[in-house]
């Protein structure tokens, strides 16, 4: 595994002498915008294997993307390379539909230490909820980017992660769109604490991804990739692209509903994905 053929995968062409924000910042960025989140593999008959050999061989030459637990581990190995003090963490996300979070740990992001100061990492998000910046660790402050404006607040040892939503403007509808608007305007993404976590403590988790029924994963054949403007999403047979800030506090969304053929067609012209296996939407 070489750190140059990871740059090369994320079009990655500057200096990274020094382990610091500004170059953190600029590798991630590349990151999102080059490894799309997704979980094909459940819907094209692969398994995927928790190592980081398989994840690098996936993602980095093969050109695919991953879930939270690759994309992340990949960029764990990324960073730890580069001299950055980065540690695994644990998060718990939210249901929507339940209203509560899930009570075990079913996702990845990372912590990184840089001059006394941490930042939480983390480039498997996907969607709308994905950051575009490292985030400071401080409770209670606004963080405003492209995306929207992001915030943790603490409680008790237990860190809460939302993010302020924008409504959407949908072409089609004269009337611009807020998925229930009765919640407010705060979408509720994770809890985590600073526990440092290994990879190892999530190999039961990829295990009980890929089989259990009942996860978002199983149900819909997912992939979404940042662009520099907003993100391009492909769930099922519907693709949407997102412009961030198209108007004042509003987002341009813009939907399709798929062929199978266009299906293939997409992923390859949209998310740089040639899959090997056949794909059951």
């Amino acid at each position: 595994m070489n750190i140059q053929e990871y740059f090369t995968r994320i079009s990655y062409n500057e200096s990274h002498k020094d382990a610091d924000l500004q170059a953190l910042t600029v590798i991630f960025q590349h990151h999102i915008q080059a490894i799309p989140f997704e979980n094909l593999s459940m819907h094209c008959g692969e398994t995927i294997k928790l190592d980081l050999q398989s994840t690098y061989n996936k993602i980095v030459r093969k050109k695919r993307g991953g879930w939270c637990l690759e994309s992340n581990h990949l960029l764990f190995w990324a960073l730890q390379e580069l001299g950055y003090d980065v540690c695994i963490l644990g998060g718990n996300s939210y249901e929507p539909a339940e209203r509560a979070y899930t009570t075990e740990i079913n996702h990845i992001l990372l912590k990184v230490v840089i001059k006394g100061n941490s930042y939480i990492v983390d480039a498997g998000f996907g969607g709308a909820y994905q950051a575009w910046q490292p985030l400071m660790l401080i409770s209670g402050k606004d963080q405003p980017q492209m995306p929207g404006i992001f915030r943790f607040t603490e409680d008790n040892g237990t860190w809460y992660f939302e993010k302020v939503k924008r409504k959407h403007c949908i072409p089609e509808q004269s009337v611009p769109f807020t998925d229930t608007p009765e919640l407010g305007n705060i979408r509720k993404i994770y809890t985590f604490t600073l526990e440092p976590r290994h990879i190892n403590d999530f190999q039961e988790l990829n295990t009980y991804l890929q089989v259990s029924p009942d996860t978002i994963l199983q149900k819909k054949s997912i992939c979404s990739l940042q662009t520099t403007e907003g993100l391009y999403a492909l769930v099922g047979w519907t693709f949407t692209e997102m412009k961030y800030n198209y108007m004042e506090d509003m987002d341009l969304v813009q939907i399709t509903t798929l062929t199978d053929e266009e299906v293939e067609k997409t992923l390859k012209d949209k998310f740089n994905i040639v899959l090997e296996n056949k794909l059951v939407p």
